[in-house]
């Protein structure tokens, strides 16, 4: 009878976690590289660069790889033979290995959960409590799936129960486009099938865990219903064009996950749940002998990339920046931005429509006229670091603000993550101001463009407190112009119809 000591659980899923903040699955780069070298779209082929970069940026320094550190997810199973040498509950054990591997000095992990969600929303501060799912199985080991699932991905969950004749095939293709770029493509597709609702998503989430292996299965052909089900949603999916970051391209999806279970006969239960870019998951066995060693990855596992934002990319100063020079700036052109811009996400924004609401109006220190705001929620910084990783949250969450900071506040433009919805950009285009778009999914990268941080408003928001920034050379693209056009409309229908292989019943 195999024994498991309590300081083994904590120690291997802290390690895990410290792991997977800055090492990308191998299978996932090597995946990646092969999708840079197959792309043809220059804005697609430039967001996949930054990502590998940052990836080999992250495993060189050990910080994150995206500045949403996550949510915990965690998948056990215990061997019926196993015998415990423990005080707390196999939950707390995972829960210590969370908060110490959260709170590690030299590589702090942002904190993002939060307690009474529908309520006052108050951070836990050390990223408890995480999602455990547990089984009894046969055997004397305990085998452990440690995953941190960001809110980009997370946020576009999608499920549906379908009547049992209806085309599991046609319902991703009309919602994967619906999805957006919040969840940082390219990236894997877990889709769950049958059971009940909840046995779905968890097969859904479950699938992410398992390695990219897409090309070995198109090499050898399908062998079941769900094989040939991955082989048509892959080469669908990838032909709706949408690319990396949603800038359009030929690489949306790296792979496609598939797990079903026996359904009720009036059901079809189908759970589909994105896997970003900042992929990150690692699988281990605890036998008793003591905690868990992951393998090193080799830095040669990454491809030699170079990326520069090439000759034509426009510097700009933000100190000095006005409206006229915005009114110039082209869809899809690269700018390099340097000066004082001012952050601020979901909490801040919600914080200053309540200012104004009550007649306050904006915090002492605070001043947008004129100015740019980053939507960033970034790591706290470690050693000589100016900040943490910090790249750019998704955009469409800040949509119902937009009108309110354009209208009352004089900003004049935005930094995010994604798209921007029909609301926002009807107010850009109203007010003639700009969205830029910068990689997610390249946090350290776009952190050493930082130079100065400090804190002016709403401290008590952790993460999501307002900051001012002084950056060098940060790389952005311009996403929505002042007339309202938006690269991510424009890009995915320019290369769905390069592509040309999307059946006439999904169209538009």
């Amino acid at each position: 009878m195999t024994t498991i000591r309590e300081a083994d659980v904590i120690t291997s899923v802290a390690d895990a976690l410290q792991y997977i903040s800055y090492y990308h699955p191998t299978d996932f780069i090597q995946s990646l590289a092969a999708a840079y070298e197959r792309e043809e779209s220059p804005a697609a082929k430039d967001a996949i660069a930054q990502i590998l970069i940052n990836s080999r940026m992250c495993a060189e320094g050990h910080r994150p790889i995206c500045q949403d550190t996550g949510i915990v997810n965690v998948f056990v199973k215990v061997g019926m033979g196993v015998r415990w040498d423990a005080k707390l509950s196999l939950e707390e054990m995972i829960n210590e290995g969370v908060r110490r591997a959260y709170n590690h000095p030299d590589n702090r992990l942002r904190a993002s959960v939060l307690a009474d969600p529908a309520g006052k929303r108050v951070n836990t501060k050390d990223n408890t409590p995480a999602v455990i799912h547990a089984s009894i199985v046969p055997g004397d080991e305990v085998e452990i799936t440690v995953a941190a699932k960001g809110g980009g991905s997370e946020n576009k969950t999608k499920f549906v129960m379908l009547n049992p004749s209806d085309s599991i095939v046609d319902w991703v293709l009309n919602t994967v486009p619906h999805m957006g770029a919040g969840w940082c493509p390219p990236g894997m597709l877990g889709i769950g099938i049958g059971g009940t609702a909840e046995k779905a998503m968890l097969m859904a989430k479950e699938s992410l865990m398992d390695p990219i292996d897409i090309q070995e299965l198109i090499a050898r052909g399908a062998k079941n219903a769900a094989e040939e089900l991955r082989l048509e949603l892959y080469e669908k999916v990838n032909a709706l064009g949408i690319g990396a970051q949603g800038l359009g391209g030929l690489t949306t999806v790296l792979d496609v996950k598939v797990k079903d279970y026996p359904t009720h006969a009036a059901s079809k239960p189908v759970a589909m749940i994105p896997n970003c870019a900042a992929t990150r998951h690692v699988h281990f066995t605890l036998d008793g002998s003591g905690p868990a060693e992951l393998p090193v990855p080799r830095l040669s596992d990454w491809p030699e990339i170079t990326w520069s934002a090439g000759a034509s990319a426009r510097r700009v100063n933000l100190d000095t920046v006005t409206a006229a020079d915005i009114a110039t700036w082209k869809p899809g052109e690269t700018l390099l931005l340097s000066g004082a811009m001012l952050t601020g996400r979901d909490a801040a924004h919600k914080r200053i429509e309540e200012l104004f609401a009550s007649g306050k109006g904006l915090p002492p220190g605070v001043d947008f006229k004129g100015r740019f705001i980053y939507y960033v929620g970034p790591v706290d910084a470690v050693r000589d670091e100016a900040v943490g990783p910090a790249g750019p949250t998704t955009a469409t969450r800040m949509d119902k603000f937009t009108e309110m900071m354009l209208a009352k506040t004089g900003l004049i433009g935005m930094v995010g993550k994604a798209e921007r919805g029909p609301v926002a950009i009807e107010s850009i285009r109203k007010h003639r101001a700009v969205y830029l778009m910068a990689v997610g999914g390249a946090a350290y990268l776009v952190s050493k463009a930082i130079r100065k941080a400090r804190v002016i408003a709403f401290e008590d928001l952790g993460m999501e407190a307002i900051q001012e920034f002084v950056v060098e050379d940060m790389p952005v693209t311009v996403a929505v112009d002042v007339d309202g056009t938006s690269v991510h409309e424009t890009g995915p229908a320019e290369w769905q119809a390069k592509i040309g292989r999307i059946p006439v019943a999904v169209k538009g």
